[in-house]
């Protein structure tokens, strides 16, 4: 039998060539065990966490592609609409303001009085509608002075209407017209001379000649009043060309397109006077 060894002394292991094993340290599977069910249940936490926060986004995620509305905090960019131009007979009218149909009332509350009917105005200026034109009398004798140029009137003499200054009888005569309603529509003017010839345009210059009957001369013959930028004054557009006006070009009377330019609208402004002769 091996021979039995007594244990030295704990506090003396070495007098007797005894020594403890140092190898593993009291306790080293209790403490791999218990370090490795901590991490586990770190792990299954977050994964836990994870799991939840993910189902609320996906609802939010897809709720927000079915929602339209916007969420508070983001700023979303419109994209700009094209205004369409006006419509109308020339590019300076406005058309007929719509009704929008009224959202159906909501059950239970009160229903609101009625309104009276309100008829859309009209704008005057040139660049938002077509300025209302004045009844023309039935027959007016007038003379047409220049706004620019106040001792300057229409002068009809070779054939053509001219921009000059007043001289003998014969001048005024010639400068003096019977306004008329338009040949071509009688909410517009028409302009006579004393001998019975009209003024009409024809390849865009006014001139003075004979009414051969025909469509075409009673529309080159027709302008309708507009409502000018200096007070008092009107602009005369062409009823067969919306958007070209009467307008004076060193001193000869043109049918020129509308420009919003001060020259442009002095020159096309003119002032119905009594007449000279």
């Amino acid at each position: 039998m091996p021979e039995n060894k007594s244990r030295p002394p704990q506090d003396q292991p070495w007098e007797n060539g005894w020594a403890p094993d140092t190898s593993r340290a009291p306790g080293t599977r209790r403490l791999w065990l218990a370090g490795g069910m901590a991490v586990a249940t770190i792990v299954a936490c977050a994964t836990a966490i994870v799991v939840t926060d993910r189902a609320p986004d996906e609802v939010s995620r897809s709720a927000s592609a079915d929602d339209s509305t916007s969420v508070p905090g983001l700023i979303s960019f419109a994209t700009p609409s094209k205004t369409p131009p006006p419509e109308g007979k020339s590019g300076l009218s406005t058309a007929e303001a719509t009704t929008r149909a009224p959202r159906q009332q909501e059950a239970g509350a009160p229903k609101p009085a009625p309104q009276p009917e309100q008829k859309p105005s009209k704008s005057p200026s040139h660049e938002g509608g077509s300025p209302t034109a004045p009844k023309p009398p039935a027959t007016t004798w007038r003379s047409v002075r220049s706004v620019n140029y106040a001792d300057r009137y229409w002068h009809a003499s070779g054939g053509y209407v001219k921009l000059d200054q007043v001289g003998g009888s014969e001048s005024r005569e010639d400068s003096t017209f019977k306004l008329v309603k338009g040949l071509a529509d009688a909410s517009c003017y028409s302009l006579a001379t004393a001998d019975g010839s009209y003024l009409r345009h024809r390849n865009f210059v006014l001139r003075s000649e004979r009414n051969d009957g025909s469509a075409l001369f009673k529309q080159d013959a027709t302008f309708c009043a507009r409502s000018a930028a200096y007070s008092g004054a009107v602009m005369l557009e062409s009823v067969n060309y919306p958007g070209r006006f009467l307008r004076h070009q060193n001193f000869q009377l043109r049918l020129d397109p509308y420009e919003h330019s001060g020259l442009y609208l002095a020159d096309s402004a003119f002032r119905l006077v009594a007449g000279l002769a």
